[in-house]
Protein backbone atom coordinates (compact mmCIF):
# COMPACT_ATOMS: atom_id res chain seq x y z
CA UNK A 1 0.00 0.00 0.00
CA UNK A 2 0.85 3.40 -0.39
CA UNK A 3 1.14 6.40 1.96
CA UNK A 4 -0.09 9.95 1.46
CA UNK A 5 -1.32 13.22 3.07
CA UNK A 6 -3.22 16.46 2.22
CA UNK A 7 -3.30 19.82 3.71
CA UNK A 8 -6.01 22.76 3.49
CA UNK A 9 -5.31 26.14 5.91
CA UNK A 10 -3.10 29.42 6.26
CA UNK A 11 -0.15 29.12 4.20
CA UNK A 12 2.65 26.54 5.13
CA UNK A 13 5.46 24.98 4.09
CA UNK A 14 5.38 21.02 3.07
CA UNK A 15 8.65 20.41 4.29
CA UNK A 16 7.48 19.97 8.00
CA UNK A 17 4.79 16.72 7.02
CA UNK A 18 6.22 15.52 4.21
CA UNK A 19 10.74 16.18 5.68
CA UNK A 20 10.44 16.82 9.29
CA UNK A 21 8.23 15.25 11.17
CA UNK A 22 9.12 12.65 13.55
CA UNK A 23 6.87 10.36 11.26
CA UNK A 24 7.16 12.62 8.17
CA UNK A 25 5.97 11.39 4.76
CA UNK A 26 9.91 10.44 4.12
CA UNK A 27 10.19 7.86 7.08
CA UNK A 28 6.89 6.37 5.98
CA UNK A 29 7.95 5.75 2.69
CA UNK A 30 10.91 3.50 4.28
CA UNK A 31 9.54 2.63 7.90
CA UNK A 32 5.84 2.78 7.42
CA UNK A 33 3.42 1.78 10.38
CA UNK A 34 0.75 -0.03 8.46
CA UNK A 35 1.27 -1.42 5.40
CA UNK A 36 -1.95 -3.83 5.99
CA UNK A 37 -2.36 -6.06 2.54
CA UNK A 38 1.34 -6.61 1.44
CA UNK A 39 4.05 -4.71 1.26
CA UNK A 40 6.82 -3.01 3.60
CA UNK A 41 8.78 0.16 1.68
CA UNK A 42 7.20 2.65 -0.48
CA UNK A 43 9.69 3.14 -2.83
CA UNK A 44 8.32 2.93 -6.16
CA UNK A 45 7.67 6.82 -6.94
CA UNK A 46 6.61 9.33 -4.75
CA UNK A 47 4.91 12.97 -5.62
CA UNK A 48 4.39 16.42 -4.76
CA UNK A 49 1.35 18.72 -5.67
CA UNK A 50 1.08 22.21 -4.73
CA UNK A 51 -0.82 25.77 -5.31
CA UNK A 52 1.87 28.47 -6.04
CA UNK A 53 -1.25 31.20 -4.74
CA UNK A 54 -4.60 30.95 -4.03
CA UNK A 55 -6.56 30.57 -7.70
CA UNK A 56 -3.54 29.29 -9.33
CA UNK A 57 -3.21 25.74 -11.26
CA UNK A 58 -1.27 23.59 -9.21
CA UNK A 59 2.44 22.41 -9.58
CA UNK A 60 3.94 19.15 -9.61
CA UNK A 61 6.81 17.21 -8.48
CA UNK A 62 7.07 13.71 -9.35
CA UNK A 63 9.58 10.71 -9.53
CA UNK A 64 9.81 7.17 -9.98
CA UNK A 65 12.82 6.74 -7.28
CA UNK A 66 12.26 6.32 -3.60
CA UNK A 67 11.36 9.67 -1.80
CA UNK A 68 14.58 9.35 0.52
CA UNK A 69 17.33 8.88 -2.99
CA UNK A 70 15.91 12.57 -4.40
CA UNK A 71 18.45 15.42 -3.36
CA UNK A 72 16.51 18.53 -5.21
CA UNK A 73 12.85 17.91 -3.32
CA UNK A 74 13.84 19.06 0.33
CA UNK A 75 15.53 22.38 -0.82
CA UNK A 76 12.39 22.86 -3.28
CA UNK A 77 9.71 22.53 -0.58
CA UNK A 78 11.35 24.39 1.55
CA UNK A 79 11.26 27.40 -0.26
CA UNK A 80 7.51 26.71 -1.10
CA UNK A 81 4.40 28.36 1.33
CA UNK A 82 0.49 26.97 -0.09
CA UNK A 83 -2.31 27.17 1.54
CA UNK A 84 -2.93 23.17 -0.33
CA UNK A 85 -0.67 20.49 -1.17
CA UNK A 86 -1.10 16.32 -1.63
CA UNK A 87 1.87 14.51 -1.04
CA UNK A 88 2.41 10.39 -1.56
CA UNK A 89 5.24 7.60 -1.91
CA UNK A 90 3.91 4.78 -3.42
CA UNK A 91 4.20 0.96 -3.35
CA UNK A 92 3.56 -0.42 -6.90
CA UNK A 93 0.93 -3.04 -6.88
CA UNK A 94 2.82 -6.26 -8.47
CA UNK A 95 2.79 -6.33 -12.36
CA UNK A 96 1.93 -2.59 -12.66
CA UNK A 97 4.55 -0.66 -13.88
CA UNK A 98 6.75 1.90 -12.22
CA UNK A 99 6.76 5.36 -13.88
CA UNK A 100 6.76 9.12 -13.26
CA UNK A 101 3.74 8.84 -14.60
CA UNK A 102 2.33 5.85 -12.37
CA UNK A 103 2.62 8.12 -9.07
CA UNK A 104 0.31 10.54 -7.30
CA UNK A 105 -0.69 12.98 -7.00
CA UNK A 106 -2.24 13.06 -10.12
CA UNK A 107 -3.90 16.39 -11.91
CA UNK A 108 -6.04 18.04 -14.49
CA UNK A 109 -6.95 21.41 -14.37
CA UNK A 110 -7.47 22.80 -10.39
CA UNK A 111 -7.79 19.69 -9.02
CA UNK A 112 -4.79 17.20 -7.73
CA UNK A 113 -5.32 13.48 -6.84
CA UNK A 114 -4.29 10.34 -4.51
CA UNK A 115 -5.22 6.75 -4.10
CA UNK A 116 -3.73 4.52 -1.06
CA UNK A 117 -4.91 1.03 -2.08
CA UNK A 118 -5.78 -1.57 -4.86
CA UNK A 119 -8.62 -2.47 -6.42
CA UNK A 120 -9.11 -6.31 -6.55
CA UNK A 121 -9.71 -8.16 -9.85
CA UNK A 122 -7.73 -5.77 -11.71
CA UNK A 123 -8.15 -5.21 -14.57
CA UNK A 124 -10.90 -7.69 -15.52
CA UNK A 125 -13.50 -6.40 -12.89
CA UNK A 126 -12.64 -2.73 -14.00
CA UNK A 127 -13.84 -4.10 -17.39
CA UNK A 128 -17.72 -2.15 -17.38
CA UNK A 129 -16.54 0.87 -15.44
CA UNK A 130 -13.84 1.69 -18.35
CA UNK A 131 -16.16 1.30 -20.79
CA UNK A 132 -17.57 4.65 -19.84
CA UNK A 133 -15.03 6.51 -20.95
CA UNK A 134 -14.02 7.67 -24.32
CA UNK A 135 -11.63 5.27 -26.14
CA UNK A 136 -9.41 7.71 -27.26
CA UNK A 137 -8.89 8.49 -23.28
CA UNK A 138 -8.98 5.11 -22.38
CA UNK A 139 -6.04 4.52 -24.56
CA UNK A 140 -4.07 7.39 -23.56
CA UNK A 141 -4.18 7.26 -19.80
CA UNK A 142 -1.05 8.21 -18.47
CA UNK A 143 -0.10 4.75 -17.06
CA UNK A 144 -1.89 1.12 -16.74
CA UNK A 145 -2.69 1.45 -13.26
CA UNK A 146 -6.20 0.98 -11.60
CA UNK A 147 -5.17 4.41 -9.39
CA UNK A 148 -4.87 6.52 -13.27
CA UNK A 149 -8.12 4.89 -14.00
CA UNK A 150 -9.28 5.57 -10.83
CA UNK A 151 -8.78 8.80 -11.72
CA UNK A 152 -10.06 8.70 -14.94
CA UNK A 153 -13.25 8.16 -14.20
CA UNK A 154 -13.55 10.26 -10.93
CA UNK A 155 -12.16 13.32 -13.30
CA UNK A 156 -15.05 12.36 -15.89
CA UNK A 157 -17.78 13.11 -13.00
CA UNK A 158 -16.06 16.10 -11.49
CA UNK A 159 -16.42 17.58 -15.24
CA UNK A 160 -19.42 17.23 -15.43
CA UNK A 161 -20.26 18.99 -12.42
CA UNK A 162 -20.84 16.96 -9.58
CA UNK A 163 -20.10 18.30 -6.31
CA UNK A 164 -16.63 16.48 -5.61
CA UNK A 165 -17.99 14.52 -2.14
CA UNK A 166 -20.44 13.36 -4.26
CA UNK A 167 -18.51 12.25 -6.72
CA UNK A 168 -15.99 10.12 -4.63
CA UNK A 169 -18.91 8.56 -2.89
CA UNK A 170 -20.33 7.35 -6.00
CA UNK A 171 -17.10 6.41 -7.49
CA UNK A 172 -15.79 4.44 -4.72
CA UNK A 173 -19.63 2.89 -4.38
CA UNK A 174 -19.39 1.66 -8.32
CA UNK A 175 -15.45 0.23 -7.42
CA UNK A 176 -16.91 -1.49 -4.49
CA UNK A 177 -19.66 -3.19 -6.64
CA UNK A 178 -17.58 -4.50 -9.10
CA UNK A 179 -14.24 -5.44 -7.58
CA UNK A 180 -15.75 -6.08 -3.36
CA UNK A 181 -12.51 -5.33 -0.55
CA UNK A 182 -10.78 -2.88 -3.01
CA UNK A 183 -8.57 -0.73 -0.89
CA UNK A 184 -9.95 2.61 -2.05
CA UNK A 185 -8.61 5.60 0.33
CA UNK A 186 -8.58 8.56 -1.59
CA UNK A 187 -7.77 11.99 -1.32
CA UNK A 188 -8.64 15.09 -3.62
CA UNK A 189 -8.39 18.73 -3.53
CA UNK A 190 -8.76 21.83 -5.99
CA UNK A 191 -6.84 24.07 -3.68
CA UNK A 192 -10.42 25.11 -1.68
CA UNK A 193 -12.13 21.75 -0.78
CA UNK A 194 -9.99 18.79 0.19
CA UNK A 195 -11.89 15.02 0.84
CA UNK A 196 -10.63 12.03 1.68
CA UNK A 197 -12.03 8.64 1.97
CA UNK A 198 -11.10 5.72 4.72
CA UNK A 199 -11.91 2.60 2.91
CA UNK A 200 -10.51 -0.54 3.90
CA UNK A 201 -6.96 1.50 5.47
CA UNK A 202 -6.28 3.89 7.76
CA UNK A 203 -7.05 7.65 7.16
CA UNK A 204 -6.30 10.26 10.17
CA UNK A 205 -7.48 13.72 11.17
CA UNK A 206 -5.52 16.53 12.25
CA UNK A 207 -7.45 20.16 13.14
CA UNK A 208 -5.42 22.88 14.34
CA UNK A 209 -5.22 26.49 14.14
CA UNK A 210 -3.47 26.53 10.93
CA UNK A 211 -5.32 24.27 8.79
CA UNK A 212 -6.23 20.78 8.52
CA UNK A 213 -4.26 17.45 7.47
CA UNK A 214 -4.94 14.08 6.22
CA UNK A 215 -2.89 11.58 6.39
CA UNK A 216 -2.54 7.82 6.08
CA UNK A 217 -0.19 7.50 9.14
CA UNK A 218 0.08 10.70 11.89
CA UNK A 219 2.97 12.54 11.21
CA UNK A 220 3.92 12.65 15.37
CA UNK A 221 2.76 11.79 17.94
CA UNK A 222 0.52 14.78 19.08
CA UNK A 223 -2.69 13.63 20.12
CA UNK A 224 -4.50 15.85 18.26
CA UNK A 225 -4.35 13.15 15.42
CA UNK A 226 -7.82 11.39 15.31
CA UNK A 227 -8.44 8.33 13.69
CA UNK A 228 -11.04 8.38 10.93
CA UNK A 229 -14.08 6.00 11.05
CA UNK A 230 -13.59 2.80 8.40
CA UNK A 231 -16.67 3.52 5.64
CA UNK A 232 -16.08 7.13 6.45
CA UNK A 233 -15.36 10.19 4.48
CA UNK A 234 -14.08 13.62 5.30
CA UNK A 235 -14.72 17.04 3.63
CA UNK A 236 -12.72 20.24 4.91
CA UNK A 237 -13.73 23.56 3.35
CA UNK A 238 -13.61 27.24 4.66
CA UNK A 239 -17.18 26.06 7.17
CA UNK A 240 -15.29 23.51 8.51
CA UNK A 241 -14.70 19.80 8.73
CA UNK A 242 -17.28 16.88 8.26
CA UNK A 243 -16.93 13.16 9.17
CA UNK A 244 -19.35 11.75 7.21
CA UNK A 245 -20.47 7.66 6.76
CA UNK A 246 -20.67 6.19 3.13
CA UNK A 247 -23.14 5.02 2.25
CA UNK A 248 -23.01 2.87 -1.01
CA UNK A 249 -26.75 2.46 -1.84
CA UNK A 250 -27.08 5.82 -2.71
CA UNK A 251 -24.85 8.73 -2.93
CA UNK A 252 -24.12 11.37 -0.01
CA UNK A 253 -26.89 13.53 0.23
CA UNK A 254 -26.05 17.08 0.52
Amino acid sequence: MCRHLAYLGAPVSPAELVFAAPHALLVQSYAPRDMRGGGSVNADGFGLGWYPEPGALPQRYRRREPLWTDQTLPSLVASVRTRAFVAAVRNGTTGMPVTEAAAAPFAEGRWLFSHNGVVRGWPGSMRGLAGQLDVTELFTLEAPTDSVLLWALLRARLTAGEEPLDAVAALVRDVEAVAPGSRLNFLLTDGQTLVGTAWTHSLSLRCTETGVVLASEPCDPDPVWTAVPEHHAVRVTADGVDVIPLNLERSIAR
